[in-house]
């Protein structure tokens, strides 16, 4: 048990560090929209700001991932969830972080080939007027898909500690 303590005590500090670094995101995904306005107003419109504002949604989106799901922000369907003890909240988390589990190593293994493929044909291009390398994105879905796995599994670890009646360690502030 000491080891799930660990786990747990190591992923949720690298995810929030992460997260944590990551909500600053939205400042430079803001940014890149205004000068998108302005340019467009103003000047010559610039060919880079979709795509770039895509690709910081992208990399905001999944890299703060990992730290909604340790704080509990995710989405869930809460007919009756929220009434049930703390003991079965966990067990029912228990079977359901399983098709979590699946879900994301697909992803990765999807993102993995993709990523591959991108670094094997010496750097894949988008089809577009800006054409950017498109490996810099890939690669950190992989790193956040990656944290979102390792997540999940300290998320199971935590249910399993409650279901033990063992003290589950909280969020780090």
């Amino acid at each position: 048990m000491i080891l799930l303590h660990r786990y747990i005590a190591i992923v949720d500090r690298i995810n929030r560090a992460i997260g944590r670094f990551a909500m600053y995101g939205i400042f430079a995904l803001m940014a890149v929209l205004l000068w998108s306005s302005i340019s467009k107003t103003f000047f010559t419109p610039s060919l880079w700001t979709l795509e770039m504002a895509q690709f910081l949604m992208v990399g905001y989106y999944i890299l703060g991932g990992p730290y909604a799901i340790q704080m509990g922000s995710n989405v869930r369907m809460d007919l009756f969830y929220g009434q049930w003890s703390t003991r079965r909240k966990a067990a029912v988390d228990i079977v359901t972080v399983f098709f979590l589990l699946f879900y994301l190593g697909v992803l990765l293994w999807g993102g993995i080939d993709s990523t591959a493929y991108s670094f094997k044909y010496g750097g894949e291009r988008s089809p577009t007027a800006w054409r950017p390398y498109i490996w810099p994105i890939k690669v950190t879905m992989c790193f956040g898909i990656s944290l979102m796995l390792l997540q999940a599994v300290s998320e199971l670890f935590k249910d399993i500690l409650r279901l033990r009646g063992e003290e589950v360690p909280t969020h780090v502030v």
